[in-house]
């Protein structure tokens, strides 16, 4: 390769077409091990080339950071940023929706199970 100011250019712009602006070395990768599983879930192997899970994870965190984006726009509107934000956001593709709202309402019963199981042991407590 060249050291010319075009050459270094047209290098950076692949790198941010990939999603990333740091190079592969150095990149710190979030989500691998998790990404690992999810792939021997969908059918990969046990364990997947290092290249094919941090193309993943690329794809991921640029997914993420752009639908985060978008929502922080809408809640700028309002001043915060809200869970609704999300939700409209994916409106339209059912399936994450459903998904959405079906890990919030784990949550949910999640929060109101701790709540319950701390009000019976300050009870048993006393």
């Amino acid at each position: 390769m060249s050291n010319t100011p075009a050459a270094a250019a047209s290098s950076s712009s692949k790198s941010k077409a990939a999603g990333t602006s740091q190079p592969q070395e150095k990149r710190k990768t979030l989500f691998q091990k998790e990404l690992q599983h999810m792939m021997y879930g969908f059918g990969d192997e046990q364990n997947p080339l290092p290249e094919s899970v941090a193309l993943v994870e690329d794809i991921v965190v640029e997914y993420v950071t752009d639908l985060t984006h978008k929502a922080q726009e809408i809640g700028s509107k309002r001043g915060r940023l809200l869970v609704d934000d999300f939700l409209y956001l994916i409106r339209k593709d059912l399936p994450k929706l459903n998904r959405c709202r079906e890990l919030l309402a784990m949550q949910e019963e999640l929060k109101q199970a701790r709540k319950a199981f701390d009000v019976d042991e300050k009870e048993l407590v006393d």
